[in-house]
């Protein structure tokens, strides 16, 4: 892979924030030619930067307005074990988000669902899955802040355009 450089921070950048932008938007917008900027957003793509343009649906307005962080902890740590309960959670449509931790927590499910009753439907099939020692669900209250936008401005100090 290639370093970035500004331009490509800045593709990146714009791209994050409306994946709609049509080259010649792109192209004004970070101070390129149509064709150039193009061959830079064909070439992020192809090397993996991009990995997909994707619309954000609301999830209030679609009727899945509870999100819920489910701490899982188990005692198995085999592969066998973690292949399967990872095929399984994989397999859920409510969960976003699916990590394997340090610390205490194992695993941290990120999931949203109707409400309570839709999400005691996700955890009886979660318990289902694999053994486990533990599940702790955490409500969240409110969200205070979200993006799907990486903070690309960490990165691209002193790169060279």
């Amino acid at each position: 892979m290639n370093q970035l450089d500004r331009f490509d921070c800045a593709i990146l950048s714009a791209l994050q924030n409306d994946a709609s932008l049509s080259i010649a938007a792109l192209s004004e917008k970070i101070g390129l030619s149509s064709t150039p900027c193009w061959k830079r957003v064909k070439r992020l793509e192809e090397e993996g930067y991009i990995e997909s343009r994707v619309s954000i649906v609301n999830r209030h307005k679609v009727g899945l307005p509870v999100t819920v962080f489910v701490s899982v902890r188990t005692s198995l740590h085999d592969e066998k074990w973690l292949a399967r309960f990872a095929a399984a959670v994989v397999a859920l449509p409510e969960v976003l988000e699916f990590h394997r931790m340090s610390g205490d927590i194992d695993y941290l499910l990120k999931v949203v669902t109707t409400d309570i009753d839709g999400y005691d439907r996700f955890y009886k099939k979660l318990i289902k899955t694999a053994q486990l020692t533990g599940v702790s669900s955490a409500f969240s209250m409110e969200q205070i802040k979200y993006s799907t936008a990486l903070p690309l401005e960490l990165i691209s100090h002193g790169l060279q355009g």
